[in-house]
């Protein structure tokens, strides 16, 4: 597959800024799907906020264990979604799945004072199996919390991809990149939208998650993120 690199693109590199992000509208199924280059989707129709694997204390979590992890990864989590939230004013946010790394630690009180700031969207959760901290816990600072898959027409959201299904899955888990190689020797790996006949996955979120290279040749779409843009690849 090729890159489609807008001539701005080729020329300059520019920081992550929402006021000069380049989002990209796919439309699955009649729905308009806003793919971000903050690595997550906006559902219009439904004003709907999908972000998957934030994997929040993971930063915290391995300082713990004495590795040396700059702890401003974790706050451009914040400043993300912060402006995210402000800026498409969402009537609901669903996390598919590893919003937290770990057992409860001051991330998930952050977190909880955090989202506090916008009571006025709804913000579900869908477990991922990094999600470890019970639910009684989980639900004193979610507005729902989902075991497994939630449900809206024509979607079924997840964590992890689903087998068989009648409906569309959206999910996570997997951190999807794509490697793009030159003409030289030279290669770039980045994170990606992939789209299936049956099942799209979402980009991790999180500053410091890392991502699973995936085959394009099962992909019906693939978008890639690259700098603040999200761009489609064509075969």
């Amino acid at each position: 597959m090729r890159l489609l690199l807008p001539p701005s693109q080729k020329k300059q590199k520019r920081k992550l800024s929402l006021n000069k992000t380049k989002p990209l509208v796919h439309t699955l199924l009649g729905e308009e799907l806003v793919l971000l280059p903050e690595k997550c989707i906006y559902w219009k129709s439904k004003k709907c906020l999908l972000i998957a694997d934030v994997h929040l204390g993971k930063v915290d979590h391995f300082r713990k264990n004495g590795i040396a992890i700059p702890s401003d990864a974790t706050s451009v989590n914040y400043t993300l979604m912060s402006r995210l939230f402000n800026k498409l004013k969402p009537s609901s946010v669903i996390f598919l799945g590893d919003l937290f790394h770990s057992d409860q630690n001051k991330d998930y009180d952050v977190f909880g004072s955090f989202v506090k700031e916008y009571h006025q969207i709804e913000f579900i959760l869908i477990k991922g199996n990094h999600d470890i901290i019970e639910d009684d816990h989980l639900e004193t600072i979610m507005d729902q919390v989902v075991s497994s898959t939630l449900q809206s027409d024509p979607f079924i959201f997840s964590h992890e991809p689903l087998d068989k299904t009648s409906l569309y899955n959206l999910c996570g888990h997997i951190h999807p990149a794509i490697r793009l190689k030159g003409k030289g020797l030279q290669s770039v790996r980045l994170p990606c939208f992939y789209f299936g006949k049956e099942q799209g996955i979402l980009p991790a979120f999180g500053s410091f998650t890392g991502g699973y290279t995936l085959d394009s040749k099962g992909a019906e779409n693939i978008f890639i993120v690259a700098e603040n843009e999200v761009i489609p690849l064509r075969s």
